[in-house]
């Protein structure tokens, strides 16, 4: 599914604090040996940060490539991800790239979220990210392949699709029903919590902020559902221990997202001012 449907650009007017004609790099001196790591992200989009999340459980040094989905650059569909231009892209090899750079040839690039966890799994593999045992490996692939037809999909459809508040709840039940009591999805955490933790932070941030195209009541109804409601206090439990982490802490920006959000609304606004739902 992907990140929100495009935006038209003549609206856009966003002050990001970033830099996006700079590549930013996030280094950790304890890094296991490996090839350059460039990923090409967006703030607002959770896919991206599922990648960043495994990199800062790796250890990893890697540089990021911010790319303007609002206003998206052209030479990122021709050179880099030039199956769609979506994000995340991550390339591993070759020499540092700057923006408007094409990989190397002795580069290899990958798109689609999920894939790249794996990958970054297979690479780093003293890091953990998926289990050691078969069975708990299958379990996490069995949780993260489920989450765009249940979690993602009721997020997208309720915030900004004009689906009901009933298909987010049903794709938070599914959610929390394959949680353990404790602990992350599959016992310590992985890539399963990777790929599951950014859409709900965006849930968290949309519904408390209002950041959505339903009805405000709507919203505030949402809220208290999900996140004053016991019946969701596993939900709760769950994004507060991975909130714990360091390696949310490192990657999670709710300002920068927030700010994101609001110009995406804005753009959707001024194309409809009743509207409570993208053009579709």
């Amino acid at each position: 599914m992907p990140w929100l449907p495009i935006a038209y650009k003549e609206y856009a007017s966003f002050d990001d604090p970033r830099n996006f004609a700079e590549t930013e790099l996030f280094h950790h001196r304890n890094m296991p040996e490996s090839k350059r790591i460039t990923l090409y992200a967006a703030p607002e989009s959770p896919y991206p940060h599922r990648v960043r999340l495994a990199l800062e459980e790796a250890k990893a040094t890697y540089d990021v490539i911010w790319i303007d989905l609002v206003d998206k650059p052209e030479w990122y569909a021709e050179k880099v991800n030039t199956d769609g231009g979506k994000v995340p892209y991550l390339v591993y090899g070759g020499p540092k790239l700057q923006p408007g750079d094409a990989p190397s040839g002795d580069a290899v690039g990958f798109p689609e979220s999920l894939v790249i966890l794996e990958f970054l799994a297979d690479i780093f593999p003293n890091a953990h990210l998926l289990p050691a045992d078969p069975t708990l490996r299958a379990r996490a692939r069995l949780f993260y392949s489920s989450l765009d037809a249940g979690l993602t999909k009721g997020f997208v459809g309720f915030l900004f699709m004009g689906a009901p508040l009933k298909d987010l709840l049903a794709g938070l039940d599914d959610f929390q029903a394959r949680l353990p009591p404790t602990g992350f999805a599959v016992g310590e955490w992985s890539i399963a919590d990777a790929a599951a933790l950014p859409t709900l932070l965006r849930l968290q941030l949309a519904l408390k902020d209002g950041l959505a195209l339903c009805k405000p009541e709507d919203i505030k109804e949402a809220y208290a559902a999900v996140f004053e409601s016991p019946k969701y206090a596993r939900l709760r439990q769950y994004i507060d221990d991975n909130l714990a982490r360091p390696s949310v802490a490192r990657s999670w920006e709710p300002a920068v997202t927030k700010a994101k959000f609001e110009q995406r609304i804005k753009i959707f606004r001024a194309m409809d001012p009743t509207a409570t739902s993208v053009p579709h």
